[in-house]
């Protein structure tokens, strides 16, 4: 459990399967995140229980005040490098939330997680180059941009998409 000013990171439980509905069935939340909406409460379901549960490096968004889900934060390993101390950085959070500084709140605290506790050498994040609010957090976080990748992936729905990639090395996050 890691906790921020205003959040708790913890991992999730399949209680909170109606807050991640609440804010996964909106279509602009899993379009920026790459996923699509959440249709039903069992969806959410299946998705805590085969993403999300046992996942040591994922982490709930607990907003503190309200005691809410509010999205989701965490490391996968990354899929783009052949070499186990990196980990790749994914997010999501729900549209109610988005401008408030809540993003770079939990990334600052899960960067300091990474390279600290599990000393990890590199982390890495991308976006579609639309999702400027998730090019803001990356920013404000001190990435460093590596470049952009065309055709990355298609989308759920049919899209092809390019992404920009950033990454930041341990060295850099103590230095920088």
């Amino acid at each position: 459990m890691l906790i921020t000013e205003r959040l708790i990171l913890r991992n999730l439980t399949e209680d909170d399967v109606y807050d991640l509905f609440e804010y996964s069935k909106d279509p602009e939340v899993g379009k920026n995140a790459g996923w699509k909406p959440h249709e039903s409460i069992e969806e959410s379901k299946q998705i805590i229980e085969t993403v999300f549960l046992g996942q040591e490096d994922v982490f709930g968004m607990i907003e503190r005040e309200s005691n809410k889900l509010i999205g989701t934060v965490g490391f996968i390993p990354d899929a783009t490098r052949e070499n186990d101390e990196c980990r790749m950085l994914g997010y999501a959070l729900g549209k109610a939330h988005w401008g408030k500084g809540y993003m770079t709140e939990a990334v600052n605290a899960i960067l300091s997680y990474g390279f600290q506790e599990k000393r990890y050498s590199l982390i890495s994040v991308s976006h579609y180059p639309d999702n400027l609010r998730s090019q803001k957090v990356i920013e404000k976080n001190g990435f460093h941009y590596e470049g952009l990748q065309r055709q990355a992936e298609i989308r759920y729905d049919g899209v092809v998409m390019d992404k920009k990639w950033y990454s930041m090395t341990k060295e850099e996050y103590y230095n920088d």
